[in-house]
């Protein structure tokens, strides 16, 4: 598929997919990297769309440009921001109680601190994105991880890569030092390439997810 049938396809998606109004979206494509730019209403818009774009098979990489604008009228205080964030994450039963601190400045919201596991790094930035006066996540959370033997970890990764019928395991390298991941080879989708990345993080002992997969 050459650059202009995919950014027609990638508008023609955005459109149908009923979580997100498209009309403040701009779509770029250059050899199948995708540039979205453009404004949404919030920044579960902004992540729902590049989700979209993500899961279309001939998208090579995704760069993500799009604002967040609130109206006026709805813009709410970074100190208000503060105070949901850390009640939504203590609701939160799969992230431990008092291990996040947040910042919040003109909407960001960056998440730090140290957790024991992927998941539960990945749990606490789901858990913001959905909510109000959001802008922008930065996650700068640590995963401390466990005494998890580096062969354990990686036949983990294996059986769950070949568990996902969206993937094919057997093009995915993987190396494990310590807590340190690293995934080499070759994925069909960027959408693929997320996929994989997930699955690692959430192997028991890991700490760092190095994804160097690529697309082919």
């Amino acid at each position: 598929m050459d650059d202009n049938d995919l950014r027609e396809l990638i508008e023609e998606e955005l459109s149908l997919d009923p979580r997100i109004n498209a009309s403040g979206i701009g779509v770029a494509v250059e050899n199948g990297i995708v540039t979205l730019s453009g404004h949404v209403g919030t920044y579960a818009e902004r992540v729902a769309a590049e989700q979209c774009v993500a899961g279309i098979r001939s998208v090579r990489g995704v760069a993500q440009e799009i604002e967040v604008r609130y109206p006026n009228h709805k813009k709410i205080a970074d100190d208000e921001i503060a105070a949901r964030v850390l009640k939504i994450i203590d609701w939160d039963t799969t992230i431990p109680s008092g291990s996040i601190k947040v910042r919040v400045h003109n909407g960001g919201v960056t998440l730090s601190g140290e957790v024991q596991w992927g998941f539960e790094r990945a749990a606490a930035e789901h858990a913001v994105q959905k909510l109000g006066g959001v802008t922008t996540i930065t996650n700068l959370l640590t995963v401390r991880g466990s005494e998890v033997k580096p062969a354990n970890i990686r036949q983990r990764i294996e059986q769950a890569l070949l568990r996902d019928a969206n993937l094919e395991a057997d093009r995915i390298q993987v190396a494990v030092s310590g807590g340190m991941v690293t995934l080499t080879g070759t994925v069909r989708a960027w959408y693929d390439r997320s996929i994989a990345e997930r699955e690692a993080w959430l192997a028991p002992g890991v700490i760092k997810v190095d994804n160097q997969l690529t697309i082919g």
